[in-house]
């Protein structure tokens, strides 16, 4: 990860990729998922996104990472939710913000992603990540992938239903990477293969047309996946 693009990215305003209205595609396909009531979901990368409001207001509790805080304490200004702070004791870069909001608890490191185990934030039941891997340039996706996959499913066990992999709504744009630098990058269908085939079946959901806001002449195709358990 490189903090300083980032910080720079959220100092400047330069936040196109933060959605005002809940991503329509998280509503439409994340019963796919098959998830009971008071599931925890797991959002990298998350920013201030309000598609984390939408997933408490279903009755799911959240666990967000994000590597710039002041992402983070605009998420809970903006929702008006008075969060507590908890310093990680054996590091002090790292932290967590946690608040309620509709009787659902919303826990939000400020930390780097591949800083976190699986211990630090607990069990997960399903990860959703619309616009973490479209962040990060191909030298760092396997890397990303395999450690979301540490994160969310306890690698620690190895029998039974405890092995099993978490599954995953996964949000990605493809376009023509030659008229445009990422990010967002384009992914397509062949290197989700590289990246998750080797623990995940990997299932196309939907395509559609979408857009990328400083490009807006470019054809821009949006798909949605579902990396389930082989």
């Amino acid at each position: 990860m490189n903090p300083e693009f980032w910080q720079k990215r959220w100092q400047e305003g330069r936040i196109g990729f933060n959605q005002s209205m809940v991503n329509p595609l998280l509503i439409k396909y994340f019963n796919r998922l098959n998830l009971t009531a008071g599931s925890r979901i797991f959002v990298p990368l998350c920013g201030k996104s309000i598609d984390m409001v939408w997933l408490a207001t279903q009755g799911y509790d959240v666990v967000g990472v994000e590597l710039v805080e002041t992402a983070v304490q605009a998420f809970f200004t903006e929702q008006n939710i008075e969060p507590t702070v908890h310093q990680q004791a054996d590091n002090p870069m790292m932290k967590y913000y946690q608040g309620q909001l509709s009787g659902q608890t919303i826990t939000l490191w400020v930390a780097d992603i591949f800083a976190l185990t699986f211990e630090d934030i607990g069990s997960i039941d399903a990860v959703y990540d619309k616009a973490a891997l479209i962040a990060l340039p191909d030298d760092m996706r396997v890397r990303y992938s395999e450690q979301v996959r540490k994160l969310s499913s306890d690698t620690s066990k190895v029998n039974g239903a405890n092995n099993e992999i978490t599954p995953q709504l996964l949000l990605t744009l493809n376009y023509d990477q030659r008229k445009k630098n990422g990010p967002p990058f384009s992914i397509n269908g062949e290197q989700l293969e590289q990246y998750y085939s080797a623990h995940y079946q990997i299932s196309e959901l939907a395509s559609v047309p979408s857009s990328i806001g400083s490009a807006p002449d470019i054809t821009v195709t949006e798909q949605v996946w579902l990396l389930s358990n082989k």
